[in-house]
């Protein structure tokens, strides 16, 4: 049996990018679109639609910060796929350059993805809303609402139900906290609150629960899905896109070119860079706190395994000891 709803979406260059400032070869973002391609994944997410500027400028950032058509187009036209996925890029607020962007039959994306925290939501919405009206399939992501207060998240939901323009709302894990009742609980809230929105959700594997709050997010009637070939993502990385692809059960999927590009592209990869569970990333996940520390120690070659120096310096932290 299977839902024939629910569809799944790959984030692997975009949340893998987070990593190494988005330096992926164009022969590895081509693998992965094949691989998503011949697998028969829904959607397809090949990094960020950023402008540039000082802060984030072509020397320092990898094509796929920036998404430019020509790129997007490259990467299309290297396979030949009967049913494509669709393409989509995520907008960060105050950091698109709108009048660059043409409309969706003029252009190689299918969808934008906003991603914003709880203080920002208007500026999110009206992204969605300007994405809209420019042909765009939309979500709106709310970033770290495991840590947002709890009668904010509801004026955020309740603003989120009025807008029109939206496609899907996300549940994002982005701390990588929650425990299974957790997703349930905050699901329970975004459809009290937001009850006409299709929802997605996006797991952080901090604790290695990526995959099982995935499935929860299943049983609770969530019909888009994000995760990422290897698991690979910022820190402790999402939730395995092989692994998911098999528990859904739907025939149209084959995890099989999945497998192939994680031999080929991934198992090499992970001799350049990290990403995946470790104890520090599951401290950090524990005590609901960013990712960063975690990520600043383990670029520590020297104490990057001190796990319990770690837990220590984060719970005084957590506990507002230090400052």
């Amino acid at each position: 049996m299977f839902r024939k709803e629910l569809k799944v979406l790959d984030c692997t260059i975009r949340d893998g990018g987070l990593i190494n400032n988005y330096h992926f070869t164009d022969d590895f973002v081509k693998a992965v679109y094949r691989a998503a391609c011949d697998s028969a994944v829904d959607i397809i997410e090949l990094g960020k639609k950023l402008a540039v500027s000082e802060e984030y400028s072509r020397d320092k950032f990898g094509k796929w910060n920036f998404c430019d058509d020509d790129d997007l187009k490259m990467i299309i036209d290297s396979h030949e796929c009967e049913n494509p996925p669709l393409i989509a890029v995520m907008f960060d607020i105050g950091r698109v350059d709108f009048n660059s962007l043409k409309p969706r039959d003029q252009s190689p994306f299918d969808m934008a993805r906003v991603a914003c925290y709880v203080p920002d939501i208007d500026k999110g919405l009206d992204l969605v809303k300007r994405s809209k009206d420019m042909g765009y399939d939309t979500t709106i992501n709310i970033m770290a609402c495991s840590a947002a207060i709890r009668t904010e998240l509801i004026e955020a939901l309740n603003q989120v139900e009025e807008t029109a323009e939206l496609d899907y709302l996300y549940l994002v894990d982005s701390y990588g906290a929650f425990y299974s009742e957790q997703v349930t609980d905050y699901l329970n809230l975004y459809k009290k609150y937001a009850p006409s929105k299709e929802l997605g959700f996006h797991a952080h594997n901090n604790q290695q629960l990526a995959f099982s709050n995935t499935q929860q997010a299943i049983i609770d009637g969530v019909n888009l899905l994000d995760a990422t070939i290897n698991g690979i993502g910022r820190g402790a990385g999402n939730c395995n896109l092989e692994l998911l692809l098999n528990f859904l059960k739907n025939p149209k999927f084959d995890v099989e070119p999945i497998y192939k590009a994680i031999q080929e592209e991934f198992v090499p990869l992970r001799k350049e860079i990290e990403w995946g569970f470790n104890d520090i990333y599951g401290i950090s996940g524990h005590l609901n706190q960013h990712p960063r520390a975690a990520m600043k120690l383990r670029g520590d070659k020297k104490n990057r395994d001190r796990c319990y120096d770690f837990l220590i310096e984060s719970s005084r932290l957590d506990e507002g000891i230090i400052s």
